[in-house]
């Protein structure tokens, strides 16, 4: 009989333990229930069920970032509102910097310097949300990723030049300039963009890359993953060692040839391929 108990109150330990573990947030969100007295039964299921919902749209969000969910053209609706909250957050900002922090490790691993390098040596950056931040039209326009885009709303705002940069991304981009290592900026923006696009990098604080590809005519037809690959393709062709692909969707990286390192930045608003 006293075993039984003493499993009993074993078993009983452990699943508070699991309980307690699987509270655990890395953004803060869950909010204690206070005491049941003291709470109506509604007010109780009302609580479990929006922590429920937090918890289901932040592992949605994960599994964007890891890839498990792909193709997707809008945002879950009862997702949006955390979507929002999360790319508008100091955690959001934090996970840009983390990033960044493997960027500056891999550094480590590559042997060009200033002084030794060959004028050979790239890095391929994209451009939207990965230097120039679209937060701002999406918090003008309310979406976070809850209706499709509109292409030429966006355009529109493209063209104001008023995009700022993504935290901690100016100090990266000038560390590797400052490397000798070649910039090249790939971007799904169409060729007739380039005198915005050109003037809010500037505003925003970069300058000094080897070249700017923009979308031509004939690429228009292509989709982002296909694009971009040529386009490294195309570099290599030319004899650049390409070191590294910074971009915030995964279409940026698919495709040959591969880049010896691939650092994405988080982004959960919308899917290109």
């Amino acid at each position: 009989m006293d075993r039984s108990i003493f499993l009993s109150l074993a078993l009983a330990s452990l699943l508070v333990g699991v309980v307690s573990a699987r509270d655990w947030n890395i953004l803060n969100q869950l909010k204690a229930l206070g005491s049941s007295s003291s709470s109506s039964q509604n007010a109780i299921v009302s609580s479990g069920l929006s922590t429920n919902l937090k918890r289901y749209c932040e592992s949605w969000r994960f599994n964007v970032e890891v890839h498990n969910i792909r193709n997707f053209d809008v945002v879950p609706q009862e997702c949006v509102s955390h979507v929002q909250n999360y790319m508008t957050s100091s955690q959001y900002e934090d996970d840009v910097e983390r990033t960044v922090d493997e960027v500056i490790l891999h550094f480590g691993s590559m042997c060009c310097s200033k002084s030794k390098c060959d004028g050979m040596d790239a890095w391929i950056f994209d451009i939207d949300d990965t230097l120039l931040s679209t937060i701002p039209y999406h918090k003008s326009n309310g979406f976070f990723g809850g209706e499709k885009l509109n292409s030429t709303k966006f355009e529109d705002w493209i063209r104001k030049r008023k995009a700022p940069s993504v935290p901690h991304m100016v100090k990266l981009y000038h560390e590797i300039r400052e490397r000798g290592i070649k910039i090249f900026l790939i971007s799904s923006r169409k060729e007739y963009l380039r005198s915005a696009t050109v003037d809010n990098l500037i505003q925003a604080g970069y300058y000094g890359w080897s070249n700017l590809i923009l979308r031509g005519l004939e690429d228009e037809q292509k989709e982002v993953k296909q694009y971009k690959s040529e386009k490294r393709t195309w570099l290599t062709s030319l004899g650049y060692r390409v070191w590294g692909v910074m971009a915030d969707q995964w279409s940026s990286f698919a495709g040959c040839p591969l880049p010896k390192r691939t650092f994405k930045l988080p982004n959960s608003i919308y899917y290109v391929a």
